[in-house]
């Protein structure tokens, strides 16, 4: 069978490599080889190998993006993004910590002297300062004017300069903040230091930023196996979001209580007695469960770690004697490993050497009483 279709020098070196071990024909050629499918349908081989055009490129549409596409940017066509579970949100989304707006103390003492200073002008003005003031401050004495409705408004104002002056003072010191607020809407938070001058009316409440720690009473909690267990915990804590912490919730420290007894009752905690390892690992759970559940509350934890563990008082004797049963279990295993060992010892030092002849009847007799010996003489029952 021939074929007159054209085909690059490639295709006809494999042809020529996959006809190599047929047999010669008549005419001193190779036939080309031929593949037999189910419908005898004879195909040459080297057909299979041909080089095929390039396919037709696939056009492909611009993608919908959220920005408008620049001239010289590609289009290229995005897949659907898929949908994800989104956080909760929170209840307020403003209810953020920032920072509030104060001046240094200063200015609010200036305005206080000045106010005081106002008061005095006025009192001078009106000519009802007494003559020991007069000479003290040493202010030439005049007739006053008497106090009429200028004299009564220049009061008024320099009173309130001089009050809130003096009123809006605060002093910050390291470790607290001042959480301000007026009419319910929370206006900022103030962290620095030293004396501050803060707008008399807004409401302060005064917030500890200080690394703090908490020792908690006995939390009812489990092991693995199920076990009712009392466990202290140390839980080492900060107010990182005042703003959450004073304004989001109602008692922050009573919430972090409830999130530190709501994982003992998730997470098993290490019997009394376990393993190391085992404790750092309930240690590193429950932190990472608190800490997830209080930063809704704007509180940073750093560690949860159980102090003392003990068992319920219901189950306190039984598993008390359990574990006493388990030690002397485990302290007999050793000591008649022991035993066995030095026996062992014994009657191979005996053999080897040459001293004794033993047979089965005897070697077991001698094992029996080196047995017996030995576990006397420790203080155990043979």
């Amino acid at each position: 069978m021939s074929t007159t279709a054209p085909h690059t020098h490639e295709s006809e070196s494999e042809s020529e490599e996959q006809t190599e071990g047929a047999p010669l024909g008549a005419n001193g050629h190779r036939p080309p080889r031929l593949i037999h499918n189910e419908a005898t349908t004879e195909i040459p081989v080297h057909l299979l190998f041909r080089d095929d055009p390039a396919p037709a490129p696939v056009p492909l549409k611009p993608a919908v993006v959220g920005r408008r596409q620049g001239a010289g940017e590609p289009s290229l066509a995005r897949p659907a993004p898929q949908s994800r579970p989104r956080p909760a949100p929170l209840a307020d989304p403003e209810l953020v910590e920032r920072p509030a707006r104060v001046l240094p103390g200063a200015a609010g003492v200036c305005a206080g002297l000045g106010g005081v200073a106002g008061c005095l002008a006025t009192s001078w003005w009106a000519g009802v300062l007494p003559p020991l003031l007069l000479e003290s401050l040493r202010l030439p004495s005049q007739a006053g004017a008497g106090l009429g409705p200028a004299q009564w408004a220049a009061y008024a104002g320099a009173g309130m300069v001089g009050l809130s002056g003096f009123a809006g003072l605060a002093r910050g010191r390291t470790g607290r903040a001042w959480v301000l607020g007026m009419f319910g809407r929370y206006r900022g938070t103030v962290r620095r230091t030293g004396l501050l001058w803060v707008n008399p009316l807004l409401r302060r409440r005064r917030a500890d930023v200080r690394l703090r720690h908490w020792r908690s009473e006995a939390i009812p909690a489990a092991d693995a196996s199920g076990v009712a267990l009392r466990v202290s915990v140390l839980l080492v804590w900060r107010v990182r979001d005042t703003a959450r912490a004073l304004l989001g919730i109602e008692d922050h420290e009573g919430y972090l209580r409830e999130c530190v007894e709501a994982a003992l009752a998730r997470v098993p905690v290490e019997a009394p007695g376990g393993t190391r390892g085992g404790a750092d690992a309930s240690a590193e759970v429950l932190t990472r469960l608190v800490a997830g559940d209080a930063a809704a509350a704007g509180l940073e934890v750093f560690s949860v770690r159980p102090l003392r563990v003990e068992y319920a008082p219901e189950v306190a004797a039984a598993m008390h004697r359990r574990r006493i049963a388990a030690l002397d279990a485990r302290q007999r295993a050793t000591m008649l490993g022991s035993v066995v060992d030095s026996v062992e010892d014994t009657v191979t030092r005996l053999t080897v050497r040459g001293l004794v002849e033993l047979d089965d009847y005897e070697r077991k007799a001698l094992v029996r009483d080196l047995t017996v010996a030995f576990c006397s003489g420790r203080g155990e029952p043979a």
